[in-house]
């Protein structure tokens, strides 16, 4: 968007309401502040200072809003979102403070997915203004980015597939000058051959693919990107149910988060090598379909029997993986919504999380508590390596017991990566069952941000 559309501008002592904040801590201060006929306005509203609610308070010939917050003096990212949501139209300045990092929230509780509704009235935008000029581009990077994952996310499956998530790509690589490569193919079953076998019984029209886009001074340390982009999972032979299809068009999303997070490494020129690897598929069910009981072969020579063709995700990634170490990367980060396990163990906000080592663990819960985009760790558990054992090949897909399914699909990852590598895996949802401020239901980005302020700072 340009400085004009911009939903938070410079504040140059332009018109603008007002909007004073309080918490509950503060509260009868707050209303000593106001006269009568406000402080009746206020409790006609019901309005008590609590977090994500609001007032409208008449102030001589016009109004300011009043906003709750849990803490006035220190403002998170979505404590405005509510605000941004259901204020009138026009330009804001907060009384006596500065937005921060609330000015994240404030953009993207105005993201609508609307390509396919009608265009009705929309309410036109909430402008923020702010001192802190130098701050903007970095926080409408960062935004920009997060409704590009939702943009990605909820587009459904039809207009999702590999060749789209590769035009995505290419949009990229025009951007910011980067080399592009796409496999697929004759080539991509010699080269990516559990990518090829996955994908294979997709139509022709969503043929599957491995995308991978490099950037950056080839001096600098090698930084990897990987996104699984299932763009629909039925769950191949294994067929999933009805309900259990019904938000697979979100497969895709850790491709989303991969290539977000690519725009932001390039769109800041961050010193690094960049090496984003998208494996696109469609796990579809045809008369070609990979069965279960098959050996798939990999990238890395490891042998992998199927146990479960609804576990495919791991295979592609396994073969992304393999390519990312072969260029010695210093570090290396993977995205995916793999396992319901994860889900069930953490809920839908948290991602959980996988590292080799405690430092980029750390670094990496570290800086998810400072962007308000938490995750969790989980561990790399090396006595549940027996469960994916396999009879008749190196190793199997899934393992047959209930028990740490998203550890035990992290430790087949870890088995493709180069062994000794700094590498980091997101288990995350990619989804927003239920509404929040600023974060409505659908797709959304989740370790997205944590990624990024860990990258920011271990290379900037």
């Amino acid at each position: 968007m340009n400085d004009k559309d911009a939903l938070i501008q410079p504040d140059r002592g332009q018109d603008a309401i007002t909007i004073r904040l309080a918490d509950k801590d503060g509260f009868d201060d707050f209303l000593k502040s106001l006269s009568a006929g406000q402080r009746s306005a206020i409790a006609g509203q019901k309005f008590d200072g609590d977090g994500n609610t609001h007032a409208i308070v008449p102030n001589g010939d016009g109004w300011f809003a009043a906003g709750g917050v849990a803490d006035r003096q220190s403002l998170s990212s979505w404590c405005l979102a509510r605000l941004a949501e259901t204020l009138p139209a026009g330009t804001y300045r907060l009384e006596g403070t500065e937005p921060g990092a609330a000015m994240f929230g404030w953009i993207v509780a105005q993201y609508r997915f609307d390509r396919y509704r009608s265009k009705d009235d929309e309410p036109g935008p909430r402008i923020l203004l702010t001192t802190d000029a130098k701050g903007i581009a970095a926080v409408t990077a960062e935004a920009e980015a997060t409704m590009l994952v939702r943009d990605l996310v909820n587009t459904p499956a039809e207009d999702m597939g590999p060749e789209r998530l590769e035009g995505e790509a290419e949009v990229l690589a025009r951007a910011f000058k980067a080399d592009l490569r796409v496999t697929k193919g004759d080539m991509l079953e010699r080269e990516f051959p559990m990518v090829h076998m996955v994908g294979r019984a997709a139509a022709r029209s969503h043929a599957p693919r491995m995308i991978e886009l490099e950037w950056g001074d080839p001096k600098n340390p090698r930084l990897a990107i990987v996104g699984k982009g299932v763009c629909f999972d039925s769950g191949g032979l294994d067929i999933k149910g009805a309900s259990g299809m019904l938000l697979m068009k979100k497969d895709m999303g850790g491709a989303a988060h991969a290539l977000a997070l690519a725009r932001l490494v390039m769109e800041s020129a961050l010193p690094v090598r960049l090496h984003l690897l998208v494996p696109a598929v469609e796990n579809a069910v045809s008369g070609n379909s990979f069965r279960p009981g098959d050996v798939l072969k990999s990238r890395k020579g490891i042998s992998v029997e199927i146990g479960n063709t609804d576990a495919e995700g791991r295979l592609i990634l396994a073969d992304a993986l393999a390519r990312a170490g072969e260029d010695d990367p210093d570090f290396t980060i993977d995205f995916a919504t793999l396992t319901g396990a994860a889900r069930v163990a953490l809920g839908p906000d948290l991602p959980a999380m996988f590292a080799r080592t405690d430092e980029t663990a750390s670094a990496l819960l570290s800086a998810g508590e400072a962007a308000d985009d938490p995750c969790w760790r989980l561990p790399l558990h090396d006595a549940y390596r027996e469960w994916l054992k396999s009879d008749i090949a190196d190793m199997g897909n899934a393992h047959a017991n209930s028990f740490a399914g998203s550890t035990v699909a992290a430790l087949f990852l870890d088995k493709f990566v180069a062994e000794g590598a700094d590498w980091a895996h997101f288990d995350t949802f990619a989804w927003r069952p239920a509404a929040k401020p600023g974060r409505p239901k659908g797709g959304e980005a989740l370790g997205l941000r944590a990624a990024w302020r860990m990258l920011q700072a271990r290379y900037g």
